[in-house]
């Protein structure tokens, strides 16, 4: 087991942007920065990392948390994989606790198979170097492709003997257990011995983002025609091919600094340009391009460059995928190789600065790459011709950006020598079918919905304005309960829910800041008359806050910030100085999620970027103490107002002593009006 001081010196030492930045292309907004969410589908900006709170907030699936949450929400890292992991980031010495019995025996399903994953990586590359069968037979064919010893360190290549079961045998020897063998694919089950799936094979390591292993590709070297040449690790619980684009691991730096990546077909294409100099490619290892593997370079750039062999099949490869890359609204550019050459074997036999130089004077816009590449074989027939020009049109329909539309459509009409108006007629066409499409497609899954929510007319949620506008969209954790009309609902429930979070955000943000504040309270004068008095005195944040709740002898309503509230108290009790990051890295996942949400909430307003539109909010760190005051007093006169309510429904009729009511009714009154004095405003509309 990991120990705490290692824990605790990798959340010191561990900064938020930096981690994050390996697995998404971030940009800077203000103080923080903000980029693509890496777990959904999407073209604007809703990731937002905040390096001084040391958290991150994905708006658009509402996940968020530190460093350590990021790794296990992205790589589905386990916790103590994920201090490992920064732990090697950041060069952090791990010490070792003894393990329970019962914490040896929690064994996790993807865990495992990452492990076996693991120690098969490190089996073939050690049997690739220190065998003789795989020095004779793995190496030299690593070696004939030109690939020097370092390279092969870094793409962790391997071979695994022709013996039917060498893995099998060696990793059931070092305790491995077989049904992860067989889910990862690296063992073929049999009812009388188990074998190797791999076996006589080159052995090419498929990765994450992360660097987790997740399967595996294997070449053939011998020429039995029975065997496929290339054979991949079978669909799994961690390995989708779909989703996996071989060489992320060593690229992902290169592509956002480079804000480009080459995308080609094999995994020697990528080895070869690696090593070549250019580390920015990847390669869709041999499948067809797809969305998931599109949205993965996403993350990391808009700008893709397509290499192709110089064949007929690498050219018709190469247009199916321009269509998909513009519908992810990225920007595509096409390279191609001279006939019989490949990006492995042109790689070879050029210079850096000679590959660098090709690939800059030859990378063509696509509508320039489709025009050369099918005028060919319209040549002279205008049949043909038109259906070329209604392949392009087609094609520029796919680009979500209305003006890259337009502007791809007038360089169409020049070089296909064609008038522009009959082009964007055309495309009108196209974008209306892919609508009129897509609403029906949106209607049908909406179905079962209606359905719903017609069985249960009450729960009719938000109806307002646009949801990610904070000016006409719901208010922060609208809900609504049978038996209220929506509008009044939310006037009874959420100003309450409002209040009760800044009060937590404040604690969170400014708790242990020392401040002035102003107490008020009655006195009698010496006239005997009763007026209000002011006092200033210094408190910390969290103490004011807190007295100020326990002076009216209220709690909050709702039970998770309830809950929260007594934690976050209790932290500043028992430590001399509040930390964030300490703070956050102790609390249970229901906590951590909400408390990330609300540290996070200013962020997701910066996403819109108001104030370029000349709208700018407050800033609380400049007028603390008002924040405090205002946001608690208001707190308290809500409370207060309901208890006065529930004072006056419990008095009895006519002929009853409500002598006692009445007089609580009164001197809960003043207080209001206290409130309302000091605020200088009316609040009836609470009640």
């Amino acid at each position: 087991m990991i120990s705490q001081n290692t824990i605790n010196t990798v959340f010191e030492t561990a900064r938020v942007e930096e981690v994050i930045g390996d697995f998404v292309n971030l940009k800077r907004a203000g103080s923080n920065f903000k980029g693509l969410s890496p777990f959904s589908d999407e073209r604007s900006p809703s990731f937002m990392v905040s390096p001084a709170k040391g958290i991150w907030k994905d708006f658009s699936t509402g996940k968020g948390g530190n460093s350590v949450k990021f790794l296990m929400e992205h790589s589905q890292f386990t916790y103590p994989e994920a201090i490992r992991y920064l732990a090697r980031k950041y060069n952090i010495e791990i010490e070792e606790t003894e393990q329970t019995d019962a914490e040896k025996a929690i064994t996790d399903v993807r865990e495992s198979m990452y492990l076996v994953s693991e120690f098969a990586k490190d089996y073939f590359h050690r049997t690739l170097i220190n065998s003789e069968e795989g020095k004779a037979i793995g190496l030299s064919y690593f070696k004939e492709r030109g690939f020097t010893n370092e390279t092969i360190k870094k793409f962790d290549l391997g071979y695994s003997p022709e013996t039917w079961d060498a893995l099998t045998k060696e990793a059931l020897g070092k305790g491995y257990k077989l049904e992860f063998l067989e889910s990862t694919g690296l063992t073929i089950p049999r009812e009388d011995r188990p074998f190797d799936r791999f076996k006589g094979r080159v052995m090419f390591p498929i990765q994450s983002m992360s660097g987790r292993v997740l399967g595996f590709g294997g070449r053939i070297l011998t020429n039995d025609k029975k065997a496929a040449k290339y054979l991949n690790s079978p669909e799994s619980d961690i390995y989708h091919k779909s989703k996996v684009l071989y060489g992320i691991y060593q690229a992902k730096q290169s592509i956002a600094k480079q804000n480009n990546c080459y995308l080609v077909e094999g995994y020697t294409d990528v080895i070869q340009f690696n090593q070549a100099g250019i580390e920015n490619v990847v390669a869709s290892s041999g499948t067809a391009l797809t969305p998931d593997q599109i949205r993965l370079i996403n993350r990391l750039t808009r700008n893709i460059t397509v290499l192709f062999d110089g064949d007929a099949a690498g050219l018709r490869a190469s247009i199916r995928g321009i269509d998909l890359i513009l519908e992810e609204g990225m920007n595509v550019r096409v390279c191609g190789f001279p006939d019989g050459e490949d990006p492995d074997s042109f790689a070879r036999k050029n210079s850096h600065d000679e590959l660098v130089a090709y690939l800059e004077e030859n990378s063509k816009d696509f509508i320039q790459f489709k025009a050369s590449l099918l005028m060919k074989d319209a040549k002279n027939d205008p049949i043909k011709k038109a259906d070329l020009i209604r392949d392009m049109v087609t094609s520029i329909s796919k680009i979500p950006d209305r003006i890259q539309r337009e502007v791809y459509t007038q360089e169409c009409a020049r070089i296909m020598d064609i008038s522009e108006q009959v082009l964007v007629s055309t495309l009108a066409q196209l974008i209306q079918k892919d609508l009129t499409e897509a609403n029906k497609k949106q209607k049908q899954e909406q179905k079962p919905f209606e359905v719903l929510r017609n069985q249960n007319p009450k729960n009719t949620g938000y109806s307002g304005g646009d949801p990610d506008d904070p000016r006409t969209g719901p208010p922060d954790g609208y809900m609504e309960e049978p038996g209220y009309p929506q509008q009044q609902q939310a006037e009874k429930v959420d100003i309450l829910y409002r209040l009760e979070r800044k009060v937590i955000e404040i604690l969170l943000l400014y708790g242990d800041k020392t401040e002035e504040f102003e107490d008020v309270f009655l006195k009698s004068n010496d006239e005997g008359e009763v007026v209000m008095v002011s006092e200033k005195k210094q408190y910390k944040v969290h103490q004011r806050i807190y007295l100020s709740l326990q002076e009216d002898e209220v709690e909050l309503s709702n039970n998770l910030f309830r809950d929260i509230f007594t934690d976050i108290i209790g932290f500043y009790h028992q430590n001399e100085k509040f930390s964030l990051e300490q703070y956050l890295m102790r609390l249970e996942p229901d906590f951590a999620q909400e408390v990330t949400d609300i540290l996070m909430e200013d962020e997701r307003l910066a996403l819109h970027d108001w104030e370029g539109q000349n709208i700018f909010t407050k800033g609380k760190h400049e007028t603390i103490a008002q924040y405090v005051s205002e946001t608690v007093m208001s707190m308290r006169w809500f409370l207060v107002g309901k208890i006065i309510e529930e004072l006056k429904s419990s008095i009895q009729p006519e002929n009853s002593d409500n002598t006692e009511l009445l007089s609580m009714v009164m001197d809960y009154s003043k207080l209001v009006n206290s409130f309302s004095k000091k605020l200088g405003r009316v609040m009836s509309r609470y009640h």
